[in-house]
């Protein structure tokens, strides 16, 4: 497929990988991508912490491995996971970015999708606030499509996937709360870059 070349304004609203229009909390779960792996797939998840509660901040602390572990239940079952993903979109549509996209972030796991494995090594982890099979805000819904259509003019984007299609069995977000046509919609897309038209794949064991 025909991909945009980035112009001069997009390469403006980034630097080194970093979204000039997003927050910027460095997270240390992250590492080198494979050399000369194309950045390719957008990969959209949800995540609230603690479940079902917004705009605690503990996404933030729990990516950048400054939560408090005793102050809910729940946080003890993930204390021994480091995560992170490039980009969190709160609830009001607030973008945080936590690793550089020329980086690999931990957000996907053990996963699989068009027929690669490991897909940190060439993917864009965007989380948005929410809980599997519940609807998102209006104001996310902004953000993604301007965040991902920034991404797209300086990365070759050719898919886009939820969590539950590159783990299928092992993860459900972001669910059917999601409108992936709305954000089709909003890019202007064709219907092969996205997960409607893919069959899902099984994954093999991978490195987080």
């Amino acid at each position: 497929m025909n991909r945009p070349a980035a112009n001069a304004a997009s390469a403006g609203l980034w630097l080194e990988g970093w979204y000039r229009h997003a927050h910027r909390l460095d997270s240390p779960n992250f590492g080198p991508r494979p050399v000369d792996t194309p950045v390719d797939l957008i990969v959209i998840h949800a995540i609230s912490l603690p479940p079902g509660r917004y705009g605690t901040g503990c996404v933030q602390r729990f990516f950048t491995q400054q939560l408090d572990w005793q102050a809910h239940p729940y946080f003890g079952t993930i204390r021994e996971l480091r995560v992170s993903a490039h980009f969190f979109i709160e609830r009001t549509g607030a973008l945080w970015q936590f690793v550089s996209c020329s980086d690999r972030a931990w957000h996907a796991g053990t996963s699989r999708y068009r027929g690669r494995d490991n897909c940190n090594d060439d993917s864009i982890g965007i989380e948005l606030e929410g809980q599997d099979g519940q609807a998102f805000e209006a104001e996310q819904y902004e953000t993604l499509g301007s965040l991902c259509s920034a991404l797209m003019q300086s990365y070759p984007i050719e898919h886009f996937a939820g969590h539950e299609h590159i783990a299928p069995g092992r993860k459900t977000d972001p669910g059917p709360g999601f409108c992936w046509t709305d954000l089709q919609k909003s890019l202007g897309l064709p219907d092969p870059y996205f997960p409607s038209t893919q069959a899902p794949e099984k994954p093999e064991e991978a490195p987080p």
